[in-house]
């Protein structure tokens, strides 16, 4: 076991992006097409944060076209460039699973006021 520890400590990226659920984000992904490569910009609110350590992930939601488009990001892939957010979310849930179901400005989070 200890050498798995070992493995997955030297997968950890050394500066991870402080964000929480309910927090709009823009996730800037790393995409191969053929031999190049470009990065993609994803914008959106953060529905939910899963597990920990090496296998962290999480899940980005916003609206394309009035259809709800969701992407589940691995927080230490090398293919995620950097999560720059946007604004902060005040939220008292820790999944916002609810958002699925709700349409129009019932579905935004509110700010929080520093």
């Amino acid at each position: 076991m200890d050498a798995l520890k070992l493995i997955a400590q030297d997968s950890l990226k050394a500066e991870v992006p402080s964000f929480e659920v309910g927090d709009s984000v823009r996730v800037h992904v790393k995409i191969k097409e053929g031999d190049r490569e470009r990065i993609q910009v994803f914008e959106g609110t953060v529905i939910a944060k899963k597990h920990g350590g090496v296998a962290e992930t999480f899940t980005v939601r916003r609206l394309s076209h009035g259809c709800g488009v969701e992407r589940v990001f691995p927080l230490h892939s090398p293919n995620v460039d950097k999560v720059e957010v946007i604004r902060q979310g005040r939220v008292r849930r820790a999944k916002l699973y609810y958002l699925r179901d709700r349409v129009g400005k019932a579905a935004k989070v509110k700010s929080r006021i520093r």
